[in-house]
């Protein structure tokens, strides 16, 4: 089962905007924001796991993005 699962909708938001913003910046630069889906984004966030994706959450809610 995925963890992407368990999270809520907010914070699938705002994983998937930082993973936008953050890692794969530079995708979204060179062909535009339409180009990176969230299907996309789900994937990387599932590969870098749960702990990583807690501290990101966190971040991005330290940082008033939420």
């Amino acid at each position: 089962m995925s963890f992407i699962s368990t999270l809520g909708t907010q914070d699938l938001t705002l994983l998937r905007g930082i993973v936008r913003k953050v890692h794969l910046g530079s995708v979204v630069a060179k062909h535009g924001e339409s180009f990176v889906t969230d299907h996309e984004c789900d994937k990387l966030i599932e590969s870098i796991g749960p702990e990583i994706a807690e501290r990101m959450i966190r971040f991005g809610t330290d940082r008033g993005l939420r």
